[in-house]
């Protein structure tokens, strides 16, 4: 991977931040995301699907009657089976608009938005900087190897966990979250593997400061 028209410190650093170093998955610059990333991204994704459509306030009939004498099932349509269906449709599409963020090592690697060493880098593009990464600049914002896994291991935990969504959906939604009755209760078996779950991007200081005074005038009052 080779940094041209740089300086020596920020080619280094940006080596060190796109490339890893300890196993010889990272040695490759990849780290795939590990069973608890993969769940808590899927708990993220398909409730905030779920808050989506859970705004409307429909009434709709179910069932199936040959000569339309038997009155139909009505049913509010964010408590209906055919909410959740609609919602895990594509859901798992939904991780290719995570980003990989290296200069972080938890977690929140994964999140949304570029990361800070491709913001440092298309800045560098914009002053005239030539950059060279190995890859085309029109591939720099595609999804990265490891969001494209992670769709992948969605899809295969939503096929073997889908009775587990279900259940919470129908019984357990009012009670508890997505990220603990799937993740937290069911995927992952050991304490040591949900560290992840606690995991949460810092707020940026300035927004911090913005919260903190909001709740200590509503304090006062």
């Amino acid at each position: 991977m080779l940094l041209k028209g740089l300086s020596g410190f920020v080619a280094l650093w940006l080596l060190l931040q796109l490339a890893g170093a300890d196993s010889p998955e990272e040695e490759q610059g990849v780290r795939y995301a590990n069973r608890c990333e993969a769940c808590k991204i899927l708990a993220t994704e398909l409730e905030a699907r779920l808050g989506e459509t859970g705004k409307s306030h429909d009434v709709i009939e179910i069932g199936y009657s040959v000569d339309d004498v038997k009155p139909k099932k009505r049913t509010e349509y964010r408590r209906s089976e055919l909410r959740l269906l609609e919602s895990l449709e594509n859901v798992c599409e939904r991780v290719l608009e995570y980003n990989l963020h290296k200069e972080r090592s938890d977690s929140t690697r994964f999140a949304k938005g570029m990361s800070q060493t491709f913001q440092t880098l298309h800045g560098l593009v914009d002053k005239g900087v030539k950059v060279d990464l190995g890859i085309p600049y029109e591939l720099w914002d595609k999804p990265p190897v490891e969001v494209t896994q992670m769709k992948t291991q969605c899809e295969n935990l939503l096929e073997e966990y889908e009775e587990t969504i279900s259940d919470w959906y129908f019984k357990h939604q009012d009670e508890k979250s997505l990220k603990k009755h799937l993740c937290e209760d069911h995927v992952l078996k050991k304490k040591a593997e949900r560290e992840c779950l606690k995991e949460q991007l810092a707020l940026p200081e300035a927004r911090k400061a913005k919260m903190e005074k909001a709740k200590g005038d509503k304090e006062e009052l």
